[in-house]
């Protein structure tokens, strides 16, 4: 079986000697950057690799990019064919973030066309509660090729979003915090508020009082009702730089609306520019 969305501890954990299974630990922390690698050396699911948000899952940051632009996609692959991820493995990401960080590989896969890839449904903290092992040993990876394909998802740049908009083709989601939404605070950039026209769903209502994914069929409930008379492809995804967005976009993949899009840049790329609408509700 294949699995494109999401996967439970216990079927992880039933085929974590599976050769053609590779796990990756996404562990993250904005304020303390290096934390996610000193958690994963201190105790990781066995045989994962670590993939770092800043070092290796973006670009570095420039005057006209948000806080986390996309990757080279030709030396994310490289990255990926060296962890031992061929274009025919099962890759399962994971973070203690209820998949807000993991949720960014998982869409950066797909985005180079490898659709066999999963976030593990209550991350490290689930696999933990449910009793399996840790363990400090780092996994030995033989390097494979992994190919680039056509991708499997799209997204937009600050210009088209700007464009789409002024057309009303598509409905622009914002993943943030509604606090962070109406521009009542703002601790990471510069400036408060939101895109024009874009309605809020905080990542945090995909998931139940325990941290995991809410069913498939109360997700498709919600976003139906958030999405109108705009279809799941007229969606685009955003946040405060690309990352939590992705969790939105997760989500209505698993409750079978296909094919929304992200906008990477993101808030922190859409205030760079003085002249793009800002605004506070």
């Amino acid at each position: 079986m294949i699995y494109k969305t999401l996967i439970d501890a216990k079927t992880l954990h039933m085929n974590l000697n599976n050769p053609n299974w590779i796990v990756v630990d996404c562990r993250f922390s904005l304020a303390q950057p290096d934390l996610g690698g000193f958690l994963y050396r201190h105790g990781h699911i066995p045989n994962a690799r670590y993939a770092h948000l800043n070092n290796e899952l973006s670009s570095p940051i420039t005057s006209q990019t948000g806080r986390h632009p996309l990757p080279n996609f030709e030396q994310l692959a490289r990255k990926i064919g060296a962890w031992g991820i061929n274009n025919r493995s099962q890759v399962i990401v994971y973070d203690d973030a209820n998949g807000a960080f993991a949720a960014r590989l998982w869409w950066l896969l797909h985005y180079l066309g490898h659709e066999n890839v999963a976030v593990l449904d209550g991350g490290i903290v689930q696999w933990q509660a449910v009793g399996y092992e840790m363990t400090t040993v780092l996994p030995k990876c033989t390097s494979e090729l992994f190919r680039i394909y056509p991708p499997c998802g799209e997204w937009l740049t600050a210009a088209q979003v700007e464009i789409e908009l002024a057309k009303k083709a598509i409905r622009l989601i914002d993943a943030r915090t509604p606090e962070r939404y109406r521009g009542e605070q703002e601790p990471i950039d510069p400036v408060a508020g939101h895109i024009p026209y874009a309605l809020n769903r905080p990542f945090q209502q995909n998931l139940t009082a325990s941290g995991l994914f809410l069913s498939s069929e109360k997700l498709r409930e919600h976003f139906l009702k958030l999405l109108g008379d705009f279809e799941p492809a007229q969606t685009v995804h955003y946040c405060g730089s690309g990352v939590t967005a992705c969790h939105n976009l997760l989500a209505m993949e698993h409750a079978g609306l296909s094919g929304s899009k992200l906008y990477a840049g993101s808030w922190s790329e859409w205030i760079v520019n003085k002249n793009r609408g800002v605004a506070r509700q």
